[in-house]
Formats: C-alpha cells, structure tokens, sequence
C-alpha cells in the first residue's frame, strides 16, 4: 500500500529554490518510503549501511564526487562530518535541489544544519499519517474512539500489524538504539517509567521536579530525558502564549505525544472501550486533537505558531495557532454533545484580544461539522 504524503508536492516546489532539502521526523514515520515511491529520479543512499558509513567517514570529499547530485543521504546524521564538505560542494556548484537529507534525531539534524549549512536548506518534517492521507485512502475507521489507541505510523495500516506489537517493539528499538546514541543511560527500568509517567501527565501542565520527584531521578535528569524524548520525535511542548509577564498567567508548558497510538500503549489502553473509560480520556483525545493540527502544520508547511493559554483563575484556550499576526483559537472536548459552556473559553479570549482573532474553533468529539454565529463547530475528523 502506498500513501501519497501531502509533504511531497511541497518538497518538489522547494527543490527549485535551494541546493538541499532536510527532512525529519520520528523513526519509521514514512521518510524512506516517501522518498523512494516520490522522487525515484534521486539515487538513494543509506547511511546506516556501515560499509557506506566508512567510505563517507573516511573521504568525504572522494565520496560526494562519486555522489555528486540528484542524491538521497538517508539517515544523514550518522555521518556528522560529511555536512561541511556538503557545504562547500552546494556553494562550488551552485545546483537547485542537489541533495536530499533525511534523518530521525531532531538533535543531531538540526545541530550540524546550524553549523554547516544555514541559508543552503530548505527544512521539512515528516509526522505519521495525518487525518487527511488517512481520509483520501479510505482509511479512517467510523469513529476516534477506534483510531486514536490504533495509532498513526504507516507500518500498522501498511503491514496491519497489531498496534499493541507495533509499539512494544518501536519502545524497545527506540530504548535500545536511539537512546545510547543520544544519551548514557544504564537504567532502563527508571527510563520505561519515565516514558509511562509522561503518558500520565498528557495534556497537562508540566512540572519537571514533580516529574522528577515521581520518576525517583533528579530535576536536571528529567529535563534531559524530556530533551532528548523531544529530539526523538516521541513528545512535544506546547508554551503559553502570553505578551506580558502578567503573574496571573499560567507559564509552564503543557506536555504531549507525537503519536495517540503511542500514548495508547504506555497507558496500557489497547481498545476503544478501555479509552472512553481511562480517567484521561479528556486529556487524551485533546492531545489527538493538538498533535494532528502538530502534523498539518508541518505537512502543509504552513509553520504556524502554537500555543495554550490559562490564567490563575482558570480561564483556558486549549490551542492558539499564530499565522501571520492574527489567531485561530480552538477550544477540545471529547463529549459528542454541544453546549454553551464549552465556548465560554473562546468568548473570553476574544475580548482580551479582539483585533487578533481570525477563526473561534471548538473541535468535539461529534460527526458533525458546522457554524455558530461566528464559531466553528468541527468534528473529529473535519478540524484544520
């Protein structure tokens, strides 16, 4: 089965315009095969292949003669050393869309790009399926209650490998492979449980010494590890959005997954009727809702602003997305049923900042889509 990712259209617009595309995103998320079914015109070369590895380690410069253009350099951060000799090979040949880059380490990618070759590439991130992919293969099941512990990574609808097998086994390659490239870590028992324990605070406001205190490490290890779960694409932030240090706004970021499917499985929910009856049912389908704006975000290369809001006295908007100057807003709930109360938080918003209010979204968990005055009412498969 092959998915036409929305990211592609937009890659092949930007290949006219810079000597190098970059793309990341979490393992196993499609890079590879997108850049294979989509731009078969470029030759692939793996770089996890460790005799290919050595060749580029050893002679950089011999290796980027044999490999001189219309090239894919996959999981490229394995050889940190080739992206200088990338840069004077781009500058000497000045050719639009020479190379593409791929990686699965946010970290490394982005640490040697900075170094090496700011203002030559053009950045792009690769997520699992979005909603719309899924909906345009005919692939979304009836209702969210099925999808969000089923999980989004292409392996799962390409190879209809139970979701519980899938991410068992994606922990486990992910704790054992990426985490001793990135970070010494002896204990893994301690590690597991600190993945479990995120999984337990999504959607929430974060406080790492809590965290820390509950995983039994210190402060500084837990802001590591949630480092480095972020450069690995497993978790993600979401600041507060306020223009003033007004002390009655709430300052600390709210935590989220990358993948619901994921979450699903650290949190031990394997069904549809295990999730509407977690305690964090709520919390968990507000983080399906913010992670899929996540995806369109990058899949669309829109590279919107994303923020939350709260003040000291509970007045909350879930989602604010910032896109040249003006907000969308976005209240979530999970409940299939519309009242006013769910939009006092959108009412209230819009009177602190009238002037840059675009859209008032209130995401449910219904099928229906539709306006309310001034509000929209989307449901859950419909919200953009």
């Amino acid at each position: 089965m092959s998915i036409l990712r929305q990211l592609v259209k937009i890659i092949n617009q930007y290949l006219k315009l810079y000597p190098i595309i970059a793309i990341n995103g979490p393992r196993q998320s499609g890079k590879t095969t997108m850049l294979k079914n989509s731009f078969s015109e470029f030759e692939y070369v793996n770089l996890e292949n460790p005799d290919i590895r050595t060749v580029a380690e050893s002679d950089p410069n011999s290796f980027l003669e044999k490999y001189s253009g219309n090239v894919i350099f996959d999981e490229v951060q394995r050889v940190p050393k080739l992206f200088s000799f990338l840069q004077t090979k781009v500058d000497e040949d000045q050719i639009m869309g020479q190379y593409i880059l791929s990686g699965s380490q946010n970290f490394h990618l982005l640490e040697n790009i900075t170094q090496s070759l700011a203002g030559r590439v053009a950045m792009f991130q690769l997520f699992p399926f979005d909603l719309e992919e899924l909906s345009a293969a005919d692939l979304l099941p009836e209702n969210f209650e099925a999808l969000i512990p089923h999980g989004f990574y292409p392996a799962i609808f390409d190879r209809k490998i139970p979701s519980s097998s899938y991410y068992k086994n994606y922990i486990e390659t992910y704790i054992q492979r990426d985490l001793s490239q990135l970070l010494n870590i002896h204990d893994l028992t301690n590690f597991r449980r600190f993945l479990r324990l995120c999984a337990a605070r999504t959607g929430q406001i974060l406080n790492i010494s809590d965290l820390a205190k509950d995983c039994g490490i210190s402060a500084p290890t837990a802001k590591s590890w949630l480092s480095i779960l972020e450069a690995s694409f497993i978790v993600f932030r979401l600041e507060p959005y306020f223009e003033n240090f007004n002390k009655r706004i709430i300052k600390s970021p709210k935590l989220y997954f990358c993948d619901t499917g994921l979450l699903c499985y650290l949190l031990n929910i394997n069904s549809a009727e295990k999730l509407t009856q977690n305690r964090l049912f709520g919390n968990i389908y507000e983080n399906y809702a913010v992670a899929e704006l996540h995806k369109l975000n990058a899949h669309r290369y829109e590279m919107k602003n994303f923020w939350y809001w709260r003040d000291s006295n509970g007045n909350e908007i879930d989602l604010i997305m910032e896109g040249n100057g003006s907000f969308d807003i976005a209240e979530i709930k999970s409940t299939k049923t519309i009242s006013e109360k769910l939009l006092k938080g959108l009412h209230y918003f819009a009177k602190i900042y009238p002037e840059k209010i675009d859209r008032k979204l209130l995401i449910y968990g219904g099928e229906e889509s539709y306006k309310v005055k001034e509000i929209e009412i989307q449901g859950w498969k419909d919200f953009s």
